[in-house]
């Protein structure tokens, strides 16, 4: 009896989540980055004239850039409040993780704050990156 008077409580405050919105505006904003980054490689490759792999270095740098700035100014947080997953494309994810973790520590000091606290999370994205770089290689070098 107990128990489904728990149940019947929890099912009637449970809080109903919008997925499929969600998705949704994860999908729309993703895709926005992703057009706005392939813009900036459009203008950097055809426009300036630079070769393919110095376009996108400098497309990397420019998002990086872009969403540090945005992160610093506390616009991008409210972009990833308004569609959740959509703003974890890696780059702007990682550098947006990155940039606040520097920005929550600044007050412990350069070195001590703002150094270890941002490559603590630096070091365990890397990490899983090798291991992760290094599991791909090792079964494509099994297969062929």
């Amino acid at each position: 009896m107990e128990k489904q008077v728990f149940q019947k409580v929890l099912n009637e405050n449970k809080v109903k989540r919008p997925v499929f919105l969600n998705a949704v505006k994860a999908f729309i904003t993703g895709g926005v980055i992703c057009f706005i980054a392939q813009v900036i490689l459009y203008l950097f490759k055809d426009k300036v004239g630079l070769p393919k792999d110095q376009a996108n270095s400098l497309m990397y740098i420019v998002v990086v850039g872009v969403t540090s700035i945005l992160t610093g100014f506390g616009i991008f947080d409210k972009i990833g409040q308004f569609s959740g997953a959509g703003t974890l494309i890696p780059i702007t994810g990682f550098s947006n993780s990155m940039t606040s973790a520097a920005l929550e520590s600044k007050s412990e000091g350069i070195v001590l704050g703002i150094m270890t606290n941002m490559f603590k999370l630096a070091g365990a994205v890397i990490a899983a990156g090798v291991v992760s770089a290094f599991i791909s290689g090792l079964i494509i070098y099994l297969v062929r």
